[in-house]
């Protein structure tokens, strides 16, 4: 080899060396950014784990936090694990079954709750009616909503263990509706 073609090869290998440092230190640089993402992930999610525990022994779902239409989620969790107990006496806290605390969450502008609209349809028909009719009729009668058939499915069975609702099957559909004498209850 003459000490042309040396040069040459070696000022390509220097060239290609230093395009391959350029490209390590770049991609270097997107793991990096990548990892300070995945980690405020990690950081927001175990918040929302940590609230998810402390609030997991509450059988009421009335009694959890809850967000307002128009809050954003992130604030909530922030407040919520920040200051709750700072906010609420324990005795308030130990007489939530009493009216005061229920009265002042119904005072709040919000929607009304899905079963209390599935309870409010299925009043209306006198006859059994199946999951997928309900939901069709909530979506008509209330187009804000747009809960899944399996949300809407739970919500029912929910319904069905707090002795709101009957369940019936027919082949192998299963139907629904409301059972009488609620207000005995």
């Amino acid at each position: 080899m003459t000490d042309e073609s040396t040069g040459t090869l070696r000022s390509r290998l220097v060239d290609q060396a230093a395009s391959d440092l350029e490209e390590n230190r770049r991609r270097q640089q997107e793991l990096a950014e990548r990892i300070a993402v995945l980690r405020q992930e990690e950081a927001l999610l175990t918040g929302i784990l940590n609230l998810a525990q402390r609030y997991e022994g509450f059988a009421d779902p009335s009694r959890l936090p809850e967000q307002l239409q128009d809050e954003p989620a992130l604030p909530k969790a922030k407040r919520a694990s920040a200051g709750a107990a700072a906010r609420r006496p324990e005795p308030a806290r130990a007489s939530s079954a009493g009216a005061s605390p229920k009265a002042g969450a119904k005072a709040k502008s919000r929607r009304p709750l899905l079963g209390d609209l599935l309870l409010e349809l299925l009043g209306r028909h006198d006859g059994p009616r199946p999951a997928k009719e309900l939901r069709d009729e909530l979506l008509a009668k209330h187009p804000d909503r747009a809960p899944t058939p399996q949300v809407v499915r739970n919500t029912l069975e929910s319904l069905v263990a707090k002795g709101r609702l009957r369940r019936h099957k027919e082949q192998r559909s299963v139907m629904y509706t409301v059972v009488d004498g609620r207000s005995e209850s």
